[in-house]
């Protein structure tokens, strides 16, 4: 159980009401984890839920490269619903079970594809070191691209964003799964 409990649409101010439905007619089609928290704060809800539409739909990186940057993101935070949420898409777009499982246990994964590979190396370093050192950072401007690499940054930290609302107020995954406790 969420410690926040859902908002029912009826009971939505105008502002909540509008972005609600802006969610729902975009390219999720539902409102489900962080967004209905976020709702709660309609100005974030409303900045947020746009920006994590351009993460998750619209940036330079193909669903292989940003679904590993974000299941990658996700189990650094143990963030359960996230994983629940976004492995399947990793699985869907070509990640293998291996690849993932390695991921959820914190080991790294064999990632032959240097795409692949830079961008688990990118985000492993940005959640556990904050930061890039000198070698990832050459060889991720050489293999993706300065474009490519600012949109791998947002899709880490929006869904860093994500995760640690996700953990604040302990939103289960739908089946009740557990992928890290």
């Amino acid at each position: 159980m969420s410690r926040v409990p859902p908002l029912p649409r009826e009971e939505m101010t105008p502002e909540q009401a509008r972005i609600h439905d802006e969610i729902m007619s975009g390219p999720r089609g539902r409102v489900e984890g962080p967004l209905k928290i976020w709702l709660n704060s309609p100005g974030l809800a409303e900045v947020a839920q746009k920006l994590g539409a351009y993460m998750r739909f619209g940036s330079r990186l193909p669903p292989r490269l940003s679904e590993l940057a974000i299941i990658v993101t996700g189990a650094h935070y143990k963030a359960e619903y996230e994983w629940y949420a976004h492995v399947r898409f990793a699985h869907e777009a070509g990640i293998p079970e291996a690849v993932t499982e390695a991921i959820r246990i914190g080991e790294t994964p064999d990632l032959p594809d240097p795409e692949q590979r830079i961008v688990h190396q990118v985000a492993v370093e940005l959640t556990r070191d904050h930061r890039l050192n000198n070698v990832t950072y050459a060889e991720a401007v050489e293999v993706l691209g300065v474009p490519a690499l600012v949109d791998l940054i947002g899709i880490v930290g929006y869904y860093g964003l994500v995760s640690l609302t996700l953990n604040t107020f302990e939103i289960p995954t739908p089946d009740g799964s557990a992928a890290f406790s």
